[in-house]
């Protein structure tokens, strides 16, 4: 399901998506900055609660996330209102996740950074990251629904170094390298 990407009215939409360590923010902010757009790291707009729980190793439920994810379907709405583009971070594991916020950008694109449980687990277990342990790592990917060809998602492989995995992203969304938002 190939969607359109450009529009002078509603602008482009990229999600990033993910278990944590996966290479979201690295992959997505090269991306924004590739392409003249905005980024926005998806777990910033999570409410004080998740990320208290998040800090002290508790998985997030369902109800944790939704008020997230209707944030970041906001805030993609909000860039088409504007006509901008931009790129988003935001695990998404489920396709009930993806399916709302695409109810809220329904032309969304999302990239899924796709890596082993032993690659990611070696990253994560190599960095540090200010609210989200290491051991929430299996949570996650015992959460993770990965998309289906229906879905129209691109998949990229996490194991290669970034400028590959946005060179990849660039080509199979059909953008320009150079294109501004």
């Amino acid at each position: 399901m190939k969607r359109p990407m450009s529009g002078a009215k509603t602008g482009c939409a990229v999600v990033v998506m993910g278990v944590s360590g996966s290479g979201k923010t690295t992959v997505a902010e090269l991306l924004a900055k590739r392409l003249g757009w905005p980024f926005i790291e998806g777990d910033r707009l999570h409410p004080p609660a998740n990320v208290e729980k998040m800090r002290q190793g508790i998985p997030l439920t369902d109800a944790d996330r939704a008020p997230w994810l209707d944030r970041i379907g906001e805030e993609l709405k909000s860039w088409a209102a504007e006509g901008r583009s931009g790129v988003m971070t935001c695990s998404a594991l489920k396709r009930a996740y993806r399916e709302r916020i695409r109810s809220a950008r329904p032309d969304v694109r999302f990239v899924y950074l796709k890596g082993s449980e032993a690659l990611i687990a070696g990253r994560v277990g190599a960095r540090h990251h200010e609210y989200m342990p290491a051991s929430l790592l299996k949570s996650q990917f015992d959460t993770l629904e990965e998309p289906t060809p229906d879905e129209g998602v691109v998949t990229v492989d996490a194991g290669g170094n970034p400028e590959t995995e946005v060179a990849a992203v660039i080509a199979a969304l059909s953008l320009a390298g150079g294109e501004q938002a």
